[in-house]
């Protein structure tokens, strides 16, 4: 960090779950070699790592979504960033871009899709909730 330069803000990223698959957004701009992740973003000042999972989720993929609770976090090991995972079940809506200048695409993949798609891995606390709840 430079002199004058604020710390980084900790992220949020909602691990949503529906009918057996999971949320993934491809974002535009890629964090060193990740490309597609969890909907995630900064957690604003004053607001909960849980509550900045769902409002990430809801402006990234017009999904509204709610918190089953905090998985964990880290400092990831791409970012350098300290990430908070949260699990979410859906609402309401459909998934699709709702911030086009930040995600290029969205995607709802399998538990045997995820190293095709996140080939560096999970964090352990998110790969094991999602072992159980995409069976």
């Amino acid at each position: 960090m430079s002199l004058g330069e604020a710390p980084q803000r900790p992220g949020a990223a909602a691990v949503v779950v529906r009918e057996g698959r999971v949320l993934l957004v491809r974002r535009r701009i890629g964090e060193g070699n990740l490309s597609w992740q969890f909907p995630a973003g900064k957690v604003e000042p004053g607001e909960s790592r849980e509550d900045a999972a769902v409002r990430e989720t809801k402006e990234e993929t017009g999904l509204e979504v709610v918190s089953r609770g905090l998985l964990g976090e880290r400092v990831h090991p791409a970012s350098g960033r300290m990430m908070s995972y949260t699990a979410c079940d859906v609402v309401s809506g459909n998934a699709h871009v709702a911030a086009a200048r930040e995600v290029a695409e969205v995607a709802w993949i399998t538990r045997a899709q995820i190293p095709e798609y996140v080939p560096q891995g999970l964090f352990e606390p998110v790969q094991q909730y999602l072992d159980v709840a995409l069976g």
